[in-house]
């Protein structure tokens, strides 16, 4: 296999197909609720223009993915890909959103999960920027096992920069302590 930064990837929870430029308007149906953004770093993403301009960058970076509820054939968010180092055998994800009708489905683990796998493939380590105001995303991505390992201001795509969270794991950790499925009970309710 073949490492690309888009590939479809599948779960039965979830589909992950590379954004494309005429997924704008449905995608914006499901960011335009300001409950998303109430703990990211930007709060005002819900607006129109303000996500017109972080979906440019998403397209633009050519990790991006639209994350397709596999139950309901709905939009459930999006997540990226980015920043692969082949020097370092590393990569990010971020960027991650979901409506509030996915929050506490365990959906972002299943998504996280998906893509470790795929990731784990190709690389021996996965970070991930999280918002140092978002607890929810930081909750949330140590359940998947991630550690916080640092702090970094982040511009994002047409975006003032941003103090975010650097959180990692590692391809053996993630294969020693994998979990499929969230424990019961985990209210996994968080966006990146």
């Amino acid at each position: 296999m073949e490492f690309t930064t888009q590939p479809t990837l599948e779960n039965e929870k979830v589909i992950l197909f590379p954004l494309q430029e005429d997924d704008f308007e449905a995608l914006y149906a499901v960011a335009a609720d300001p409950k998303i953004w109430e703990q990211h770093p930007n709060k005002d993403r819900w607006k129109r223009e303000v996500f017109q301009t972080f979906f440019e960058g998403a397209i633009q970076s050519k990790g991006a993915f639209k994350i397709v509820d596999k139950s309901t054939g709905q939009i459930a968010g999006s997540t990226r890909i980015y920043d692969y180092n082949q020097q370092d055998n590393s990569i990010l994800i971020g960027y991650t959103f979901f409506g509030t009708a996915y929050w506490g489905k365990g959906v972002n683990h299943s998504v996280k999960a998906l893509l470790l796998d795929y990731l784990f493939q190709f690389v021996s380590r996965v970070d991930f920027h999280i918002g140092a105001v978002n607890r929810r995303s930081q909750v949330a991505i140590e359940r998947v096992g991630a550690t916080k390992v640092g702090e970094q201001e982040v511009a994002y795509f047409g975006e003032l920069p941003k103090l975010n969270y650097i959180y990692r794991l590692e391809k053996e950790e993630w294969l020693a302590n994998r979990v499929t499925t969230p424990e019961p009970g985990l209210n996994l309710k968080a966006d990146e």
